[in-house]
């Protein structure tokens, strides 16, 4: 029997908000896994990362319980997932800090400046952004990271006019993979928003949220070659992907 939302914790939050993501992410785990694969040959052995767009802590969480001695930082502006990514990300102590920023403000990254990171990890957040906005945090990005410091973006890009076919058929694998999940129980992503509500801690950031956020429609959608183009301008040395599922790639870049 499903327990009532005033009795689950941000940690049971965090685990629909899984079971929520990976109904709209096929094979959502095995971007993790590359991303820890690439931390792991790639970083010092303790590396220091970056959560980009941390959500409610997704990554911040594997990197943090995968890897000792890791250190993350892990940024969001959405003040209900900051909540729960402060609050499941403290059973780790010290080795995880939660910023509250908005990588859309130019000079966002002026927060980060006393720490040194070796990788920027982030997951199904920067298609939010406008192209503009996505050539600014790459910017910005690229100048506070040192030589040899990786970035990887782990993220929809889908398919334009020039590829019908892989439109087509990664429109109806997600349909697929959307419609096994929520059969089997996961949230669609309001009735995941209807759960946190219900909780007192979080329901009053709620208005807050829809505040924040009240001026940001959809942006269009920057295709692979935007993103590859958007890094070398930024000043990364080498750009390429790391992993791909139809229209969902993990994008690697080098300082």
């Amino acid at each position: 029997m499903t327990a009532p939302a005033t009795f689950l914790s941000p940690r049971d939050l965090l685990a629909r908000w899984e079971e929520q993501q990976s109904a709209y992410v096929a094979h959502r785990e095995n971007r993790f896994e590359v991303m820890l694969d690439i931390l792991r040959l790639h970083s010092p052995a303790e590396p220091t990362v970056l959560d980009l767009a941390c959500g409610p802590g997704s990554i911040s969480d594997r990197v943090l319980a995968r890897l000792p001695g890791s250190r993350v930082v892990a940024a969001d502006y959405d003040p209900v997932l900051v909540r729960i990514a402060q609050t499941v990300l403290a059973e780790y102590g010290d080795r995880a800090t939660v910023l509250d920023t908005d990588i859309a403000a130019p000079g966002w990254a002026d927060v980060l400046a006393r720490h040194r990171f070796d990788a920027v990890l982030t997951s199904t957040a920067l298609h939010w952004l406008s192209p503009r906005q996505l050539l600014g945090v790459y910017t910005e990005l690229a100048a506070i990271l040192p030589p040899g410091a990786v970035l990887l973006n782990a993220d929809h890009l889908r398919f334009g006019a020039e590829h019908p076919t892989l439109r087509e058929v990664s429109e109806r694998h997600e349909k697929r993979v959307q419609e096994a999940a929520f059969a089997g129980g996961a949230c669609t992503w309001d009735e995941w928003w209807a759960l946190a509500g219900r909780l007192p801690d979080l329901a009053g950031l709620l208005a807050e949220r829809e505040r924040r956020f009240a001026d940001r429609p959809p942006q269009p959608l920057a295709p692979l070659a935007f993103h590859l183009a958007a890094l070398q301008t930024a000043g990364f040395t080498e750009v390429g992907t790391a992993w791909q599922y139809l229209d969902d790639y993990v994008v690697f870049a080098r300082r």
